[in-house]
């Protein structure tokens, strides 16, 4: 005898998107308390708990981290299931994932046209670093995501996206920069660990014989450009995103050597892809045969 359904799942697993019983209740459009009993109901027929709380909310277990997992993939098969049932239209929800630099200098245009093809597929894009993004496939909070190399491939699925040109930054009146070991005692403005990007330039610095002589840690393009201009330290962004940013003409450019210049965006994904997810793959720039394995 089974001891779960689809629907079972997909209260556990709006419980977890939504933070908590009240908000999944919105969602679902159910009274708390109905939510809550459906809870406790499946948690005793599993015979562990899913959650445990943490303050005023909720937070997963390990069992409950693991049936997510196994949530996401029985829901996403059932909702392919019911697609390819039907018209054969593509529809139905996008979860993607993205660094910084391709949901506001790549995605955009593709984004637009997909839109305007399948209008019945709902995206939702996250924003994120490379490690932050691969994390987040391993949790399946994203169906797919725009990672950056080098990063760990695994058991993921993936295609080239996009080939950015990475360049160094410096304020407006800095010298010229050409080796590594003139880089020395300078700050590096950069995303947070987990940025492959910032691994390039250290790992080059460190290559050189130099070291940076602090890192300060940032959120954004906009915000890194406008310390770097401002004679903070030294980053390296996409060409495509100084080229795009109102700050871009503030800050000198200094090319990088060709192994560090050239970089590929790729995109990721755990096992089986969706119709919706095989049809924005259809539409990327680099994607060449639709293997699942191209990368």
């Amino acid at each position: 005898m089974r001891m779960m359904d689809l629907d079972d799942l997909h209260i556990f697993r709006c419980v977890v998107r939504e933070g908590g019983v009240t908000r999944a209740a919105q969602r679902l459009h159910r009274v708390p308390s109905n939510v809550t009993t459906r809870l406790k109901q499946f948690e005793e027929r599993l015979g562990v708990g899913l959650f445990r709380r943490q303050g005023r909310g909720l937070v997963l277990t390990e069992a409950g981290r693991v049936l997510l997992g196994h949530a996401e993939r029985l829901l996403q098969m059932a909702d392919l299931a019911e697609q390819e049932l039907r018209s054969g239209a593509v529809r139905g929800a996008l979860r993607l994932g993205a660094l910084e630099s391709a949901a506001g200098a790549r995605l955009p245009p593709i984004l637009s046209a997909f839109h305007a093809r399948y209008p019945e597929v709902a995206i939702e894009l996250q924003t994120g670093t490379t490690g932050t993004l691969l994390r987040q496939l391993e949790r399946f909070e994203v169906e797919a995501a725009f990672v950056s190399e080098p990063f760990e491939k695994g058991s993921l699925s993936s295609v080239p996206a996009f080939v950015e040109e990475l360049v160094l930054i410096s304020a407006k009146g800095s010298p010229a920069f050409r080796r590594a070991a003139e880089l020395g005692d300078r700050t590096v403005v950069a995303f947070p660990h987990g940025c492959s990007y910032r691994r390039r330039l250290v790992d080059w610095l460190a290559a050189g014989g130099a070291s940076p002589r602090r890192i300060l840690e940032l959120g954004s393009y906009h915000a890194i450009v406008a310390c770097v201009a401002a004679g903070t330290g030294i980053a390296v962004v996409p060409a495509s995103v100084l080229d795009q940013a109102a700050l871009g003409a503030t800050v000198r450019r200094h090319p990088l050597p060709a192994r560090l210049r050239v970089n590929r965006t790729h995109l990721v994904w755990p096992g089986e892809a969706s119709p919706p997810l095989r049809a924005l793959m259809d539409m990327l720039p680099q994607a060449p045969g639709r293997d699942g394995r191209a990368a």
